[in-house]
């Protein structure tokens, strides 16, 4: 590989990489600002510890998982690319290789590993917004393992690669990741949902439906915000940069397309989606926003070849589906999904894909899969396969963790708030300063007066 389109390409995905972190800057927002008080910190903490558990994970098994297991569920060796490197791609995944570490020779490799790595740390943060407020810290973080680490880059590995069973046979076609991500990860929380069930108070014998208001609206919005922003680095890390002497931009399936192809598709899918969601949740806030993101997500499987027009109709479209089936399932279906994440991200993100083979069916999936076309049976073969591969790992993963008493919290914990019975503090004192205990020096224990309160009342007294 020439130096120069080496270096850019190494270039070109540490950027992505590096803004695609603002996405779980986003994500640990807006689930902590959706969270109630007491619950604040333990939501914060699972993003974080998210990026803890899965990317040794990835390392050692998730990366190898995309590499080998194409075909199925059983390891295939694949002659590597012509990049000038020795073995095949199952040997370029193996963490003990030369391309696995620190590296003189290759300036691609580690990076688009990483970018990798980010789409792993983002399917735990969709889970992670569904499950909020009652289930065990260590009980989600061994969740994420499997869906960052397994789950989500094997339906990768058959449908968002150019030799996967998927695009070869079928002619599947998921560009950004629709059903890939976005929709492998919502439908894994559904599963996990159905065994985790309802935060107390949420439902109640006659069918009646209460709404937990978050409790700061204003964070969970910003934290939206910050996530549209990162999706631009998003879209731009599911390109691939090819080596030679001229980079070429090509999607996953080696479709040609370029960055301004998907900056219009992104840009015009966010406000088709902000409109949908203010008009159909009735100028809701929060629905507003996720009206956006889940505009974009309806797109994103076909957002390297869609027109600015189409992409506007079938994000307001995605975005209504949205609001529509988030509040049926909340409703109808008794499911508890704090965030709308089931809504947004797994229905949505298979609407996505249908998109792609209702209004793209003909289009050539890719040179790498030797031109395989796009029809609405290949997409709805490759809906039928990731929704299954999603909701049963979910289900029976939590079912397991459910009947070792390991999946939810205590009853008394969930009342107190997670974040007293994890780190033994509240983290707003202000708040609780009527219920703070002073010690005399006799040893008597007396309440403590809230501070703001005596100053103020000295000031009406003066």
């Amino acid at each position: 590989m020439d130096l120069l389109p080496a270096v850019f390409i190494e270039n070109y995905y540490f950027v992505t990489v590096v803004f695609m972190w603002f996405l779980h800057v986003g994500f640990m927002s807006y689930e902590a600002g959706v969270s109630r008080r007491k619950n604040m910190m333990s939501t914060a903490m699972k993003n974080i510890m998210t990026i803890a558990v899965v990317t040794p994970a990835f390392y050692y098994a998730g990366w190898w998982v995309y590499w080998c297991m194409p075909e199925g569920f059983l390891p295939a060796t694949h002659e590597a690319w012509d990049w000038g490197l020795e073995g095949s791609e199952c040997t370029w995944a193996l963490p003990w290789e030369q391309l696995a570490g620190p590296n003189m020779a290759d300036n691609v490799m580690a990076v688009f590993w990483a970018a990798f790595l980010l789409f792993s740390w983002t399917t735990g943060s969709i889970m992670s917004g569904a499950c909020i407020e009652r289930i065990r810290v260590s009980a989600y973080l061994v969740l994420a393992v499997f869906l960052g680490a397994f789950v989500w880059i094997l339906a990768a590995a058959w449908g968002w690669s150019w030799h996967g069973w998927l695009t070869v046979h079928f002619g599947f076609h998921d560009f950004a990741a629709s059903g890939v991500v976005h929709g492998v990860a919502g439908l894994f929380a559904l599963g996990v949902l159905f065994n985790l069930g309802p935060r107390v108070g949420k439902y109640d014998d006659d069918g009646g439906t209460r709404a937990f208001k978050p409790h700061n609206l204003h964070m969970t919005l910003m934290g939206l915000m910050i996530i549209f922003t990162a999706f631009y680095a998003f879209y731009a890390a599911c390109l691939a940069v090819l080596p030679g002497e001229a980079p070429g931009w090509n999607t996953i399936y080696f479709n040609p397309t370029t960055l301004g192809a998907i900056t219009y598709t992104i840009t015009v899918a966010f406000a088709a989606g902000f409109m949908s969601g203010y008009i159909c949740s009735k100028g809701d806030p929060f629905w507003t926003l996720s009206g956006g993101l889940a505009g974009v997500v309806a797109v994103s499987a076909g957002a390297d070849v869609y027109a600015p027009s189409l992409t506007y109709l079938l994000a307001f479209a995605g975005a209504a589906f949205a609001v529509w089936i988030g509040t049926w399932q909340e409703t109808k279906m008794r499911v508890d999904d704090a965030v709308g994440a089931v809504a947004v991200h797994g229905w949505t993100g298979m609407l996505g894909v249908l998109f792609m083979g209702i209004f793209a069916s003909g289009y050539p999936t890719g040179g790498g899969s030797g031109n395989v076309r796009v029809t609405i049976l290949g997409q709805l073969v490759g809906i039928a396969t990731l929704i299954a591969l999603a909701f049963l790992s979910g289900y029976i993963i939590s079912w397991l963790l459910k009947k070792g008493n390991l999946l939810r919290v205590p009853l008394e914990v969930e009342l107190e708030g997670l974040d007293l019975a994890e780190f033994g503090t509240d983290f707003y004192p202000d708040f609780a300063a009527t219920e703070e205990i002073i010690v005399e020096a006799d040893g008597t224990e007396v309440p403590a007066a809230p501070v703001l309160l005596r100053a103020a009342s000295q000031v009406i007294r003066g």
